[in-house]
């Protein structure tokens, strides 16, 4: 093991909400090169590269590999470029990985779409067989099969095969130990993450009922089988994988609007939904998606906390017209006005006196308006 990071690509906004994807065994994030552009529009799109595949270093992994090593490196990845919390989506062995994920680490995954995938993969037999054939032989017998394993009949990728052809064959051997081990049937309604599955209705390799054993074992996850693809769906079908992870991902919008709304009020986004622009409408899709639908929907803080960190926060920066925004948010979160004034009390100490007069006036302001004797 070495402390190398995976290779990977980034794209889309930096400040956009965090998306992953990983690659199937034998590719490399080239598998991602008809989705990847277009959900960067909306996300910041990270796309990672197998041990001893692309530009993976082989010595990240050795024999003997879990999927578990994986996630830890796919977390290494992560923590390096300052990613807390990030949606994840992954191909087979990439989807085995946000499984893992999921179930370990539910704090770091918004949401996870798992494709092609399975929560086992036919046991262990197959895998340490074809392991060791790999250590034995290298990959290029095994990559002449590729297209009947990935590809309905008459589609290929070439460059995805040249990938399978270069792999590292004692990374690539290491990755198949990785799946022999694998089994998360049991432990699949303990995941918590908001959770899709993409079933290719031709794939040999994972077909749909391992799709559909997740699905009806995670709690509220959803299913989808694509007609015409296979193994790699994200390459034979791209426009339909990108049409359900654009509905999943944008779940995260529409759960950060309807948290929006439940604590600033439907007055206060219906006039900010007004006066949006072509400008400014980024900048919306943004704050419903990060601050309402990541950050206000972690269950980690009650709203009731969240409330007072934030009017802390506004004090300490003197952003006094969003004090007394959230000093009304407060009050809807549960706050009573003597606890915003211990709140406000507390930031004199911390954030000078003079930032608590103008906040205590803030607070006075808005909540005889609130309670009808201003």
């Amino acid at each position: 093991m070495t402390d190398k990071l995976l290779n990977h690509r980034a794209e889309g906004p930096a400040s956009a909400p965090p998306l992953l994807l990983g690659p199937s065994l034998g590719t490399s994030y080239a598998l991602w090169d008809k989705v990847a552009p277009e959900l960067s529009v909306t996300h910041r799109v990270i796309r990672w590269d197998l041990p001893g595949h692309g530009g993976s270093a082989a010595d990240l992994i050795g024999p003997g590999a879990t999927v578990d090593d994986l996630a830890g490196l796919v977390l290494a990845l992560a923590d390096s470029l300052g990613l807390e919390r990030f949606a994840y989506a992954g191909v087979s062995l990439g989807g085995a990985v946000g499984l893992q994920l999921a179930l370990h680490h539910p704090e770091r995954v918004s949401a996870l779409a798992v494709i092609c995938s399975s929560a086992h993969f036919n046991g262990p037999g197959p895998w340490e067989e074809r392991a060791a054939l790999v250590r034995r032989e290298g990959l290029a017998r095994l990559a002449e099969g590729a297209n009947s394993r990935w590809f309905t009949p008459g589609f290929t990728v070439p460059g995805l095969v040249a990938d399978h052809r270069a792999a590292d064959p004692e990374a690539y051997a290491a990755c198949c130990d990785a799946l022999a081990a694998f089994d998360l049937r049991e432990r699949l309604p303990e995941i918590a993450v908001r959770t899709l599955l993409i079933a290719g209705r031709e794939d040999p390799a994972t077909p749909p009922a391992h799709l559909r054993e997740i699905a009806d074992a995670v709690p509220g996850a959803a299913l989808v089988e694509l007609p015409g693809a296979s193994h790699l769906a994200p390459a034979e079908c791209p426009e339909a994988v990108l049409t359900v992870l654009r509905a999943h991902l944008d779940g995260v919008a529409e759960r950060g609007m309807e948290v929006r709304r439940e604590v600033l009020g439907d007055a206060h986004v219906d006039r900010a939904q007004a006066r949006q622009t072509a400008f400014t409408a980024r900048y919306q899709d943004f704050i419903s998606r990060y601050a309402w639908g990541e950050i206000w929907t972690d269950p980690t803080l009650s709203r009731r906390e969240r409330s007072m960190i934030t009017l802390t926060a506004l004090v300490a920066h003197g952003h006094y017209d969003e004090l007394a925004m959230h000093v009304r948010a407060a009050r809807r979160n549960g706050l009573t006005p003597q606890e915003i004034g211990a709140v406000l009390l507390q930031t004199a100490v911390y954030c000078g006196v003079p930032a608590a007069n103008s906040a205590f006036a803030t607070a006075q302001r808005v909540l005889a308006e609130e309670d009808g004797t201003g």
